[in-house]
């Protein structure tokens, strides 16, 4: 703890860890040491209490993949837990003095409960401590767990860097002071430091090489800091004019960073007496950015993802606390930054427990539901009350970290629509959001398929064809499957025509391939002044034919369209995505020909579909109205459908390309309750 330069109050708390943690004790130390070593009492036994997890975690057999990503989770939470970074520090220095005592006994060195401590310090501990930038920690705490782990590995090591200590530490400073001598001559202003590499780094790369120790061309390392990056690449070629590189052991990181945007210069040579030695160089800059930034260097050791948004901001909060400690080293008085290191890691995550002791990360302030969704989706949907750390509690109670959740289902129904009013406060993570709207949504799916099913068997009553296959009949309209016929039919896409057709086609009775027709149809609430024609789309191939716009999918430019060719109405003109496009080009492909919108797109107006999804609330609909008309778009139709709270609207309007229709919705997916924007 000293060596750290932690205050009095760290100290003291650290002495009575060995206290037991009761409401007796904690009382008693409150009274007589105050509340600020009583806060760091408390905080270190609650830790201790979390770090059990990682005991019961090893229990369960689970694939590697998903026990990393669980003890990752437990290292966050562990943090998490704590209010003051300076818990941590104590539980760390607790571990080493637990594990340089049993290091230091045979027997207890060949213990079941020694072997484990050792290994919940690797999994746990010395992460925490490399990510805290307590260096000096973490390097003995990982050499002592592997002395306990792998005794016979740790001695070899040992032994071979005892016996070459003398020699290698000769050897740098030797090496060095040839080196600072060339620079100096170059006119370049360095500092040259011996890079010492601990057992652990040693047994880890042999274990990843598997190469002998001899093989390793780092276990003699040195590093040149320079003022700036151009004298990083002339000092590599000063090291490498006087000695010789070593083949495939260089790496420029500074022109190619690594993942976690790591930069340097790395080069392994024949040093002095053809000796390997690695050189690494880089700028003070970006050393501060390796110990310190948001890229921090256990990104990379650890296989974490620094291209995440999330894990960037959680790096950056690490380094905000190695700043802390450093500069409390650096200024003798970390009292002073006591503020500091209260400092909240994870202000926006709460990390709660599932029965069986698995750690789930949440947004803040997420209720049982949401913890429910990220479980499982199924028993989100079936979620009907919870128990927090025992206790019953309501669905909409926020949780805390550490808390254990259980949640009670029923074996089947669904969520309930009130869960999506921001009001009830029911849900707060989108993920949830999004299941449930999912599933109301596969609701009304389902609604419409039943609904299409009946119109289409009371046609077929209609004409006698009962018997007919459903799959002959959807194949027959134009639909790849039952489902699409359905759901055609059920949002009355499908006219009596089109399926009449249909029928009797099935049946036998009509041999000619159906007239694609629109599936569009739309009452207008205001004149129309969209052109429904084509005049000035240019149709490759083809002149002076009658065009007109495809009322299924309303291409607006710059759409990319394609004309299909009719018998009896020209060329209708559609989107080259449009669903009816593509059934149409595996039916009569010869139909199909290319086509540009010309001139078309000048002073012309086409009409589009807009849907809109919002929370009602009144005057919603003027809200959005105003924003449609300051952007000069004419509405020709509306329609609203409300239900719990949730308002879906559907806008026929006229636009002049797709640039005025994107800034439209951007606009209105800023208007207040409103959810998402889109063109249909």
């Amino acid at each position: 703890m000293q060596r750290l330069k932690l205050d009095d109050d760290c100290i003291a708390a650290a002495y009575l860890t060995a206290l037991p943690a009761d409401a007796d004790t904690e009382a008693l130390v409150l009274e007589t040491f105050g509340p600020n070593i009583a806060q760091l009492f408390v905080g270190v036994h609650r830790m201790a209490s979390m770090q059990g997890l990682s005991k019961a975690a090893d229990t369960v057999t689970v694939p590697p993949a998903q026990q990393a990503q669980q003890t990752e989770a437990l290292r966050k939470m562990l943090l998490a837990m704590v209010d003051d970074v300076r818990v941590v520090l104590i539980k760390l220095a607790e571990r080493l003095v637990s594990l340089r005592s049993a290091a230091l006994s045979t027997e207890a060195r060949r213990t079941e409960s020694a072997q484990a401590e050792a290994r919940q310090v690797m999994d746990i501990f010395a992460p925490l401590a490399n990510r805290l930038g307590v260096w000096q920690i973490k390097w003995e705490l990982e050499d002592l767990s592997l002395r306990l782990l792998q005794p016979t590995q740790y001695h070899a090591i040992s032994r071979y860097l005892d016996e070459t200590r003398i020699e290698r530490e000769a050897y740098i400073d030797t090496t060095k002071a040839v080196l600072r001598d060339a620079l100096q001559k170059a006119g370049i202003t360095g500092e040259i430091t011996g890079r010492s590499k601990h057992i652990y780094s040693i047994y880890d790369k042999l274990q990843r090489k598997r190469c002998a120790i001899e093989e390793l061309y780092d276990i003699r390392a040195i590093r040149v800091i320079v003022t700036e990056m151009k004298d990083c690449y002339a000092t590599l070629g000063i090291v490498h004019s006087m000695f010789q590189p070593i083949p495939g052991e260089f790496d420029d990181y500074i022109a190619k960073p690594k993942a976690n945007h790591y930069r340097s210069l790395h080069t392994s040579v024949l040093g002095p007496h053809d000796r390997a030695l690695e050189v690494q160089i880089r700028t003070q800059e970006m050393h501060q950015a390796s110990e310190l930034g948001v890229a921090a260097h256990w990104s990379y050791k650890e296989g974490g993802n620094g291209a995440k948004d999330s894990e960037q901001a959680y790096a950056g909060k690490i380094a905000s606390l190695r700043q802390l400690l450093t500069w409390g080293n650096e200024l003798g008085s970390p009292g002073e930054l006591l503020a500091g290191f209260k400092a909240s890691l994870f202000d926006d995550t709460i990390f709660v427990l599932t029965p069986q002791g698995k750690i789930i990360d949440l947004p803040k302030d997420s209720t049982p539901i949401d913890f429910a969704y990220a479980v499982h989706s199924g028993l989100g949907h079936r979620c009907r009350g919870a128990k927090v750390d025992g206790a019953m509690a309501p669905l909409n109670t926020p949780l805390k970290n550490g808390q254990r959740v259980e949640v009670s289902t029923v074996k089947e129904g669904g969520p309930s629509r009130d869960w999506l009013n921001p009001d009830t406060g029911y849900l707060r993570s989108h993920r949830a959001r999004a299941k449930v709207r999912q599933y109301f949504n596969g609701l009304e799916l389902a609604e419409t398929l039943s609904h299409g099913r009946v119109i289409i068997e009371k046609d077929l009553q209609r004409h006698g064809q009962t018997a007919l296959s459903l799959d002959k009949l959807a194949h027959d309209a134009g639909f790849k499957s039952q489902d699409e016929f359905f759901a055609a039919a059920g949002r009355a896409e499908l006219t009596t025509r089109d399926l009449d057709v249909a029928i009797r086609k099935a049946a036998g009775l009509l041999d000619a391939a159906p007239e694609p027709v629109s599936r569009e149809s739309e009452v207008h609430t205001t004149r129309s002044r969209a052109k429904s024609g084509g005049g000035g789309i240019l149709v490759v191939g083809v002149d002076k034919l009658m065009t007109g716009l495809a009322k299924c999918c309303k291409p607006v430019p710059p759409d990319p369209i394609v004309g299909f060719v009719t018998r009896l109405k020209g060329i209708t003109i559609h989107r080259a995505d449009c669903s009816n496009v593509v059934r149409m080009t595996l039916a009569e492909p010869g139909r199909i020909i290319e086509a540009d919108w010309g001139d078309a797109a000048q002073n012309d107006l086409f009409s589009v579909q807009v849907e809109v999804m919002a929370s009602d609330r009144q005057g919603l609909l003027r809200d959005i109205s105003d924003v449609l008309a300051r952007e000069k778009i004419n509405v020709t139709a509306v329609n609203t459908l409300t239900r719990d709270f949730m308002a879906k609207m559907k806008f026929t309007a006229e636009v002049k390309s797709m640039d005025q229709l994107r800034v439209a919705l951007a606009q209105v997916s800023q208007v207040k309750g409103v959810q998402n924007a889109r063109r249909i």
